[in-house]
């Protein structure tokens, strides 16, 4: 009876999903005929685009990859109910981080000095969510406000790094000097950008589920997301809980924040995550938090990316026009998934 009840549960939540991401291409749709003088031609290019050619596709998919890493650091602090609002922060730190090692052992093996740097990168990230773990079971401060805060904080101080001491004199953008060529991910299916660590994407979120399904640590931090003080009772030891969760979901922002450097921009440019964090709420959200849905969740956001920008680019919908399109649809599937985990927090705090 209760397996049941949950599976009716499930279904439901599957079935509303469905019904407001069938909402959000309906009205990308209506938005398409009110602003495109070849709604039509506007119509395939967002849809199909991405599919057309090699370039597209591949493109697409490496655009996943960083959103699999946020949405696996999200998804582990929702199931502990914490809330990392410093993915964006957190995955910038790691995209400089990783930059400088590879800078600084320019003559390092492409192997030994390319882990180095990941290591680093997720030790980051790591440090920079793990305060905010500290902070709320140290003096009960709010995890949602202080990860915010320091994230922006950070950001501001990469840029001026970025922009400043680390900028590169021969190139016109505002970007550090580009990494060593063995530091450098293999690409796996050219012409597009699309490199190994899309394998390693895959290989996390089956880490993370197994980790957070399937062992004991996994078990007690969702027992704690459940009910802390229950947990308490059963001697599960919650302050661990309100930092470990933090450590490992910013250890993931800043693995993907390093990975996106080796494997794609390959130097550190100034807003090179472009909203990787932020998305990554979006992605766990759709996802339910569960790991192996963050893999469909994440490949689902960077086809809209990737549809609006083959639209942009073959019909006469403007750059803006696109963004507008990705904002609907962003806003209606965040807002479901953050009603549904409002309800869920409702009743663990009952």
């Amino acid at each position: 009876m209760i397996r049941f009840k949950k599976l009716n549960t499930a279904l439901v939540s599957v079935i509303g999903l469905g019904i407001t991401l069938g909402i959000s291409l309906i009205i990308v749709i209506i938005m398409i005929f009110l602003l495109s003088k070849t709604p039509g031609n506007t119509i395939y290019y967002f849809f199909i685009g991405p599919f057309t050619n090699k370039y597209y596709f591949g493109n697409m998919l490496n655009t996943a990859v960083p959103l699999i890493f946020t949405g696996l650091g999200i998804a582990i602090a929702f199931k502990s109910s914490v809330f990392n609002l410093g993915g964006e922060g957190q995955v910038y730190g790691g995209a400089l981080i990783a930059t400088v090692v590879c800078l600084a052992l320019p003559n390092a093996s492409g192997f030994g000095g390319g882990i180095l740097a990941l290591i680093a990168a997720a030790a980051g990230g790591a440090v920079l969510a793990g305060l905010s773990g500290f902070f709320l079971m140290k003096w009960k401060t709010n995890e949602l406000i202080s990860s915010f805060l320091i994230s922006g904080a950070i950001v501001l101080i990469i840029n001026y790094f970025i922009t400043g001491p680390l900028d590169d004199p021969n190139n016109s953008l505002l970007t550090t000097p580009k990494i060593a060529e063995q530091f450098r991910i293999m690409k796996i299916f050219p012409p597009s950008h699309l490199d190994l660590s899309v394998f390693f994407a895959i290989a996390a979120a089956v880490i993370v589920y197994f980790f957070m399904y399937r062992s004991h640590s996994g078990y007690e931090m969702r027992i704690c997301g459940l009910n802390r003080e229950f947990a308490s009772y059963g001697g599960i030891n919650v302050s661990r809980y309100l930092v470990l969760p933090m450590i490992l979901s910013g250890l993931l922002h800043g693995l993907g924040g390093g990975l996106s450097i080796m494997g794609t921009y390959h130097a550190c440019l100034k807003g090179v995550t472009a909203n990787m964090g932020w998305n990554g709420i979006a992605v766990a959200l759709i996802a339910r938090n569960n790991p192996l849905g963050v893999l469909p969740a994440a490949v689902f956001f960077a086809y809209l990316d990737a549809g609006a920008k083959a639209a942009m680019l073959h019909s006469d919908v403007t750059f803006e026009i696109a963004q507008i399109v990705q904002a609907v649809i962003f806003f209606l599937v965040t807002a479901q998934g953050l009603y549904s985990f409002i309800q869920y927090r409702k009743r663990v705090t009952a």
